[in-house]
């Protein structure tokens, strides 16, 4: 059983959070030894109430209940130190009030340690969620660790924590960021009941053009409510959050054109209160805050009537025209990312209102349409949309943006994608686009031109930021060559013929004393002809003194003819006698590639052709 009576515990301070509790075995007592663990929850977003050891390496945990409503347990948040080298420990969270959840689905709580701060999820294989015969039968939460370094404190959380002074923090850091371009003005709407700061960022870079009209020329100026952390445990809407005002406040242009174009009023942390607590749902007053909308009161929900207030204001207003009202809500018992809306009983008032949901479809990549919902429950009678669909005008779309803790789905339908802070700013990033295509859609914004999304859909070169200094910048420039003129080349026509070259030389050992290096028959240098061969028959006459070279001719008899040839060699020897001399290798020639020139078409008439087809016949009847 836990012990909290020692000199370095200051015990369970009441019904609120553990702080610095150690737990001993039985019989044990003075100071704590290692493998003793401490439990701590006194700080901001903590949640555990107490701690019990109930074996050698088992503990029972019970989560606090929200403050003033006993209802609600689901957030945890807590630190454990003075733990031993590879002491493995089983957590059991033997109250968590909501059963329906993701536990057997992908969720798994969420580990850092000091010298680790990235928070990383536990494995799948070392959590399970059931329900416990030994615990009367509620659902229990287990699961196993092992810490592998004695120095470090470890922190387990249900999600990604995100604190009232984190959110404090970033909103100084981006309003120094901006300098003398002032993008959006931040004030405090109201003061929490524990006197927290309830902020309010306005976007506004619209024209003062714009603002000159008035609502009877259907030129007002639209805007754009956006709420988050009505909940105070759904941590990751503060990250949608966000990742919607990094990507407005930036400098991409979709950004651009929405600054310019609309009025964003932003109230990051709407139950500050909550979130330093670590209530599950509720605020101070145990009260749900997307439950009293319609019945807000000053001095109970100072929160919801200070927002109220700037609701009707800018309904009245004969500038402004509010367009949509967006909840941003974690979901901790579905996947991915989805939208609920209202039912309305004018058909064009619901058409228009399922536009927004299918165009943020169209956008992420994470959303599911099936747990998307339009309902008129009466139990949500206080929710926000209701009450924005009911009391305000009727061009107002209200609408609860919903994100799951846990991940999304991929492709295949079956593999589950957990979420990190980058995926829940993306998440940020398409409500922003969805925004534009809502109004371009509306022909509210002019649809880009062809040419310009090719411009902007072209990646810009990686900048050079890094110059070596030992290498001169000039040392690898290419200078552009000089453009030389260009003129058209002449055309020459001639014979066609081939030449061939039997030595393989150069030096007149070829047929007509020209060699195939020197480019074998050119159409500027005429090759002389036998008289007795022809510009059509150089290939048949050469066969023929091949033939005839080969049949009486050996590479070792010089030349000298063997005895026994025909009649049809002594003609042919007779003939070669009136006709130059050409000299016959001793080697077999191979003949080598044949060289083309250009056809002259005038020699191509009928007569030339009927002309050189009767000297062929005459060489074949020969």
């Amino acid at each position: 059983m836990g012990d909290s009576d020692s000199e370095d515990s200051d015990g369970e301070g009441g019904l609120g959070n553990v702080s610095r509790v150690i737990i001993r075995p039985p019989g044990q007592s003075g100071k704590a030894k290692r493998g003793h663990l401490c439990f701590d929850a006194a700080f901001e977003t903590g949640n555990l109430g107490k701690a019990e050891l109930v074996g050698e390496f088992e503990y029972d945990l019970f989560l606090r209940p929200d403050t003033c409503n006993p209802r609600f347990r689901f957030w945890f948040n807590f630190t454990v130190d003075n733990v031993k080298q590879d002491q493995r420990v089983l957590f059991n969270i033997v109250n968590i009030s909501k059963s329906r959840n993701l536990f057997n689905s992908g969720l798994t709580p969420l580990v850092k340690s000091s010298s680790r701060p990235k928070w990383q999820r536990l494995p799948k294989r070392q959590v399970f969620f059931y329900r416990s015969a030994m615990h009367q039968g509620h659902y229990v939460l287990s699961f196993g660790f092992n810490f592998d370094k004695e120095e470090d404190v470890y922190m387990f959380a249900l999600a990604m924590p995100y604190s009232y002074s984190r959110l404090q923090s970033y909103l100084n850091v981006i309003d120094a960021r901006q300098g003398n371009d002032k993008r959006f003005t931040r004030c405090v709407l109201v003061k929490s009941l524990q006197n927290r700061n309830v902020d309010l960022l306005t976007i506004d870079q619209v024209t003062h053009n714009q603002r000159s009209t008035n609502r009877l020329e259907r030129s007002f100026i639209r805007v754009i409510v956006i709420l988050c952390r009505t909940h105070s445990s759904e941590a990751p809407a503060s990250h949608v959050c966000q990742g919607f005002i990094e990507f407005l406040v930036g400098n991409h242009p979709i950004a651009q054109v929405l600054r310019e174009n609309f009025v964003f009023k932003i109230v990051p942390m709407v139950n500050p209160d909550g979130v330093f607590l670590g209530n599950n749902r509720c605020n101070l007053m145990g009260q749900d805050m997307n439950r009293n909308w319609h019945v807000a009161s000053e001095y109970t929900q100072p929160e919801l009537h200070a927002i109220r207030n700037v609701l009707k204001e800018l309904d009245n207003s004969d500038t402004y025209q509010i367009d949509f009202v967006i909840d941003l809500h974690a979901n901790n018992s579905m996947h991915g990312c989805f939208i609920y809306g209202n039912t309305y009983e004018d058909v064009y008032r619901y058409e228009r209102h399922l536009v927004f949901p299918r165009l943020f479809a169209n956008n992420a990549k994470d959303y599911i349409a099936e747990h998307t919902m339009f309902n008129a429950d009466e139990r949500k009678m206080g929710s926000v949309r209701r009450y924005c669909c009911e009391r305000l005008s009727d061009t107002v779309n209200a609408y609860t943006l919903e994100v799951s803790m846990a991940g999304h789905y991929l492709r295949d339908g079956k593999t589950i994608a957990l979420y990190n802070e980058d995926g829940y700013h993306r998440v940020g990033r398409n409500l922003a686009r969805t925004l534009l295509q809502y109004y371009r859609f509306i022909n509210v914004l002019a649809v880009p031109l062809v040419s310009e999304l090719r411009q902007q859909g072209k990646r810009r070169g990686r900048p050079r930021t890094h110059h070596s200094r030992s290498r001169s910048r000039t040392r690898y420039e290419v200078k552009p060559r000089p453009k030389t003129t260009r003129c058209h080349a002449p055309i020459a026509y001639t014979n066609l013929s081939i030449c061939y070259d039997s030595t393989g030389g150069g030096g007149g050992g070829g047929v007509g004393g020209v060699s195939s290096d020197e480019g074998g028959f050119s159409p500027t240098r005429p090759m002389p002809i036998a008289p007795s061969s022809s510009c059509f028959s150089g290939y048949r006459n050469y066969r023929r003194a091949v033939t005839a070279s080969c049949g009486h001719h050996d590479q070792y008899s010089l030349g000298v003819s063997e005895p026994g040839a025909g009649s049809r060699h002594k003609r042919r020897a007779a003939a070669a006698a009136v006709a130059p001399s050409i000299e016959v290798p001793l080697t077999v020639p191979v003949p080598p590639k044949p060289y083309l020139s250009i056809i002259d078409l005038n020699q191509l008439t009928r007569g030339s052709l009927k002309l050189k087809a009767s000297s062929f016949d005459a060489d074949d009847r020969r």
